[in-house]
């Protein structure tokens, strides 16, 4: 039995193929809920990375047969300490060394960058919820990594949206934002707002729960946003905006986004929300929820479902998600390895 790993390159279409199909299959095989894995974004993601991120792809084959790759992330901006890693392995082909194999070419090629850590995703079942393979969270703890971060996926199902529950929530809301606006769009942020996005952007890692992440706030600026929407534009995402304007000063002081990707014209992720700290106690988180959620499904009426992602300790972002519907589906870990 023989492995070899070499790395991808993006011109050459034939290996860049070969790899998707690893995804798509892994995709379908651990996530059947899932959208099917969507071509366009997996290429994008090689062609058109996130700014500010050099990504490193390998493929690695058994005998010489295609079965697993790896995706390394590694920040340019910020976090340069720091990568995130997406290793998958044909589910025709685990427990044969491969992913073992991968995982080691991927900490050389951090360690010769001078990274420290670098982090990953592993799923698992919740209680009463669907079966999901252990596999993963067993392998990240056999290379040394350590549970960072517990997270849970929560879908809203919108065939069983509460309408008159929606409105209740909306009417106490606006009540509570007296000297609030709310405004909409779709697709790339109008320059007016740009730089409120862009502090908005910026504060997610400094406002959200990380755990035992070890991960810097991101340095977010009018230029990453714009590099940010191409980068998406080119994934295929269609994406739906609301934030909330604080009428006084004018500024943007809440923002969240829904975005439908090219493969599934029924599923979207809820994305960011987030609300600037001297103006919460407003209720502006569930208006500008409720306010996109209605957004996205007037101009996407096929979408019957959303999933989103809370650290498990977000008890105020889960109470919001799980007014408006949201319902837990599986555990997500973020794991931690030293290098």
């Amino acid at each position: 039995m023989s492995i070899t790993i070499a790395p991808i390159d993006a011109a050459d279409q034939a290996t860049v193929d070969e790899a998707y199909r690893i995804g798509a299959v892994a995709n379908d095989a651990d996530l059947p809920d899932f959208p099917p894995f969507c071509r366009r974004r997996f290429e994008a993601a090689m062609r058109h990375p996130m700014p500010g991120n050099a990504p490193i792809w390998a493929l690695a084959r058994l005998d010489g047969v295609p079965a697993g790759y790896l995706a390394l992330d590694l920040p340019q901006l910020d976090n340069t300490d720091n990568a995130t890693a997406d290793l998958v392995v044909h589910p025709a082909y685990r427990r044969r060394g491969v992913g073992r194999a991968l995982h080691e070419h991927g900490v050389r090629l951090l360690r010769e960058r001078g990274r420290k850590r670098v982090l990953g995703m592993a799923v698992s079942a919740l209680p009463g919820g669907p079966e999901r393979s252990a596999a993963g969270a067993a392998f990240a703890a056999a290379t040394g990594a350590q549970p960072a971060l517990v997270e849970v996926r929560r879908r809203l199902d919108t065939t069983w949206l509460d309408q008159e529950g929606l409105d209740a929530l909306l009417t106490d809301a606006r009540a509570r934002a007296a000297g609030y606006r709310t405004l909409r769009w779709q697709g790339s942020t109008p320059e007016e707002h740009l730089a409120d996005i862009a502090y908005l952007d910026g504060r997610l890692m400094t406002d959200a729960p990380l755990g035992d992440v070890e991960w810097e706030p991101e340095r977010i600026d009018a230029e990453r946003v714009r590099g940010t929407e191409r980068a998406l534009d080119a994934r295929g995402r269609r994406r739906y905006h609301t934030a909330v304007r604080h009428e006084a000063s004018g500024r943007l002081v809440a923002w969240t986004l829904l975005d439908v990707g090219a493969s599934a014209d029924w599923h979207a992720f809820q994305q960011i929300t987030i609300v600037d700290p001297a103006h919460r106690g407003h209720r502006l988180g569930l208006l500008a929820k409720i306010e996109n959620l209605r957004h996205l499904l007037g101009h996407e009426p096929a979408v019957r479902a959303i999933d989103t992602w809370n650290a498990a300790a977000n008890s105020h972002m889960i109470s919001i998600n799980e007014q408006v519907g949201f319902r837990p589906v599986d555990g997500w870990t973020d794991w931690q390895l030293t290098l």
